[in-house]
């Protein structure tokens, strides 16, 4: 996963530096949020897409992810979720995608989708800052 994030890294950093700059220093925190939202949407199409829809109309092979940040766990329609995350009790906050997107296997045990494991602490919250998006 290090060599991932090591080759993630250049782009993010492209991104972020060119959303700085063509930013108005007033607007620096809305110009960070969106910068880290697009880092994180290039980390989404590496380690998410291939399972996960950002459409509000359509689940792919996973459930799609447009309104999950402060949804209730397995709550989507017409998605089949294991009986843990039913259970879970979840309800999808800071604190608990990044549980998620560290250590889904372990945050839910019983969990039907696989573990992807993004354990870098800054891909994670360019990961949640690009799901929050998804409104």
């Amino acid at each position: 996963m290090k060599m991932k994030t090591l080759l993630l890294a250049p782009a993010m950093a492209l991104v972020l530096a060119n959303t700085a700059q063509a930013g108005d220093p007033d607007n620096y925190a809305a110009d960070s949020e969106a910068a880290m939202a697009a880092a994180g949407e290039i980390i989404f199409n590496h380690n998410c897409k291939a399972c996960h829809s950002s459409d509000a109309s359509k689940n792919t092979f996973g459930p799609r992810l447009h309104g999950v940040f402060g949804r209730k766990a397995a709550s989507v329609p017409r998605y089949a979720y294991s009986d843990a995350l039913k259970n879970s009790g979840i309800t999808w906050d800071q604190k608990k995608l990044r549980q998620w997107i560290n250590a889904n296997d372990l945050l839910v045990p019983g969990t039907r989708m696989r573990h992807v494991n993004i354990n870098d602490e800054a891909a994670q919250d360019y990961l949640i800052a690009f799901i929050k998006t998804l409104k």
